[in-house]
């Protein structure tokens, strides 16, 4: 976190997801820069948990709600009260996601649609949310988090890759329908980052043997680098990018 972008200082961010993970570490990144941060989640634990950490780096104390986002009139809601009480949001950041592994068989219906609304839906709601005001206050940055698990055909969890690869279409379309506004929309494509719950779950001396070898980088993919990425793309420095899908993987798409 020794970049300063000046820019992003006392700018108003909103992250879903933002409890744990790589969006723990965006939370903390931006409020490094001094941003106004407020970011939502369901692990009410683990969200103020990152709140006593970033109290003793002394950064801008970032602003937890606890809100289920695939509860659409509820996420709406708290977008809505943010911006009536303290202004338009400068930045969103749309992170929330899960990529529990899954088998064709056992999926069902309910099951594939709830991956849907965990992986891709509300990506659009909380657009929807923000676009007025972002417009209003003459434009803004919207990252929308991917994944590369579909452009290396990653198996055992078909409905999340679906979800994925669908985040990269919104992107394009949110970018050209809201370009004339001055909102830059951009999605980060994260590949396989050693987050807690990764790390827990499915690596392992086989997986990480893999890893190096498919990596062109033989280091471990931390949270840290793609919240970097995720600063940058928010920033004025990355004036001219929009409608992209910026890849951080150390290397392992081809």
């Amino acid at each position: 976190m020794n970049v300063k972008y000046n820019d992003l200082e006392n700018k108003r961010v909103f992250i879903t997801g933002g409890g744990s993970g790589i969006g723990a570490s965006i939370v903390e990144h931006f409020c490094a820069q001094g941003s106004e941060v407020y970011f939502i989640d369901i692990n009410v634990s683990e969200s103020k948990k990152l709140i006593d950490e970033i109290k003793k780096k002394n950064f801008s104390i970032p602003t937890f709600i606890e809100c289920d986002l695939l509860n659409i009139k509820q996420l709406q809601q708290t977008i809505s009260n943010i911006i009536k009480e303290k202004g338009p949001i400068n930045i969103l950041i749309n992170n929330a996601a899960n990529d529990t592994r899954h088998k064709i068989d056992e999926v069902t219906e309910e099951y594939w649609n709830e991956r849907m609304n965990v992986n891709l839906r509300h990506f659009f709601f909380t657009v929807q949310s923000v676009k007025k005001s972002m417009i209003e206050n003459g434009g803004g940055s919207i990252i929308n988090m991917g994944s590369t698990s579909w452009m290396i055909g990653q198996g055992g969890m078909a409905a999340y890759t679906a979800a994925k690869s669908g985040v990269v279409g919104l992107t394009r379309s949110f970018a050209r329908d809201l370009g004339e506004f001055k909102i830059r929309v951009n999605s980060v494509v994260p590949g396989w980052v050693m987050t807690q719950r990764q790390i827990d779950l499915w690596l392992n001396e086989e997986s990480e043997k893999e890893l190096m070898h498919r990596q062109c980088l033989k280091e471990k993919l931390m949270p840290h680098e793609i919240a970097q990425a995720v600063l940058f793309f928010s920033s004025d420095q990355s004036s001219g990018c929009t409608n992209q899908a910026y890849v951080v993987d150390k290397g392992w798409l081809e």
